[in-house]
């Protein structure tokens, strides 16, 4: 180290990044959070989240699984017997390998794979980052206003009270994006088991019908979680820059001559 040159403490470190934290806060409070909110409502007010093209996003009901052919007891329709372990044999298709799915229940896809559902995958691929931003920015949020608030004193604690009112607001809208987040990625393997169960009993067409009404909920699950992150930023920028004299500096330096 040079002679004369300061050596960087951590403390030094640790006050510089929150220096920079309430900088990057503010910023996020003032700029992105408006951003947000006019981004958000753009989608939902777009064709590609409408209402108006739910029926085209739900699943085909055959999902590349044929349903199993009926056996019709009649003269013109004879249909033979089959022992159970010749029909598994029969409906395996000639290019494959039977000794690869000796002793499975579900035969196989003879049509080939099961595509999950694009278009709502596309609208999650739209959603996912849009969540995951809100997460990090609002995490931000929070870690300034928890520097803001002072150390624990008797009386004159009006401006902690709506610091901690609005760190309350905003571990809750960071709780909830993250809960959205977790949400997104359990539709498809909640799809992946419906899809897995129509394979099984291919004749059942419940299983069918559930792959669909799964779709619709998931979709209307989308415009759900924007609407409420959309609702959020509106709110914390509303609340963070009507009360933000008193969340920066919560305790009056003149407070001692009021009494």
């Amino acid at each position: 180290m040079p002679e004369g040159a300061k050596a960087i403490t951590p403390t030094i470190q640790l006050d510089s990044y929150k220096r920079e934290l309430a900088v990057e806060a503010e910023k996020i409070v003032h700029q992105q959070f408006p951003c947000k909110v006019v981004e958000i409502n753009q989608l939902l007010t777009s064709s590609q989240f409408s209402y108006d093209r739910l029926p085209d996003l739900l699943s085909e009901g055959d999902l590349n699984i044929p349903k199993p052919n009926q056996l019709l007891n009649s003269t013109e329709n004879h249909v033979d017997v089959v022992p159970k372990k010749r029909a598994r044999m029969a409906t395996v298709p000639a290019d494959v390998d039977a000794t690869t799915i000796e002793g499975t229940k579900v035969i196989g896809f003879v049509n080939g794979t099961v595509p999950c559902n694009a278009k709502i995958a596309e609208l999650i691929d739209i959603t996912r980052p849009l969540l995951r931003d809100a997460v990090e920015s609002v995490n931000k949020v929070k870690m300034w206003i928890m520097f803001l608030i002072p150390r624990i004193e008797d009386g004159n604690n009006f401006g902690v009270s709506i610091q901690e009112e609005t760190l309350a607001e905003v571990r809750t809208v960071e709780s909830e994006a993250a809960g959205f987040l977790d949400q997104m990625s359990r539709y498809f393997i909640s799809r992946a088991r419906l899809v897995t169960k129509v394979a099984k009993y291919p004749h059942v067409d419940d299983y069918r019908r559930a792959i669909q009404d799964m779709d619709e909920k998931q979709f209307i699950n989308i415009r759900l979680v924007l609407t409420e992150m959309r609702n959020h930023f509106a709110t914390l920028h509303d609340m963070i820059t009507k009360n933000l004299e008193k969340i920066k500096k919560p305790r009056s330096n003149n407070a001692e001559h009021m009494y």
